[in-house]
């Protein structure tokens, strides 16, 4: 039986709440893209009606196997003609809600899988 969780040696989300993930010691407020192999960049919207089909060219052009995307609050499908230049550099793609997404980044990323999870972090509302 182990005691100890295992350890993970490629970045992980350590832990998510409303409008934030946390990525080793730092808490990240703005959409983002993390990579399991270390890439990271500032995804440039703030809720699900600002995105466009070059938002996931940005995705495609990682050349992971699978790119995770996080919604926001709930799950919203991308139109299919964004998701078009990952279909042809035949990366497949899941949809969830934001929440959800980071739970299965970390574990596909801790199998070692070249997986990328593009993060929509909408401000709470209040």
């Amino acid at each position: 039986m182990k005691i100890q969780p295992d350890i993970i040696s490629v970045q992980s989300i350590r832990g998510y709440g409303p409008g934030w993930i946390g990525v080793g010691n730092e808490k990240i407020t703005a959409s983002v893209v993390l990579g399991s192999r270390g890439e990271r960049f500032n995804w440039d919207c703030s809720r699900f009606e600002e995105l466009t089909a070059e938002h996931f060219a940005q995705l495609a052009a990682m050349g992971t196997e699978l790119v995770i995307f996080g919604s926001g609050n709930r799950i919203r499908f991308p139109p299919a003609v964004w998701i078009k230049p990952l279909i042809d550099k035949q990366t497949g793609i899941e949809t969830m809600d934001t929440q959800a997404a980071c739970r299965t980044y970390n574990i596909l990323a801790g199998e070692g899988r070249h997986v990328a999870v593009a993060l929509i972090l909408e401000t709470p509302s209040g």
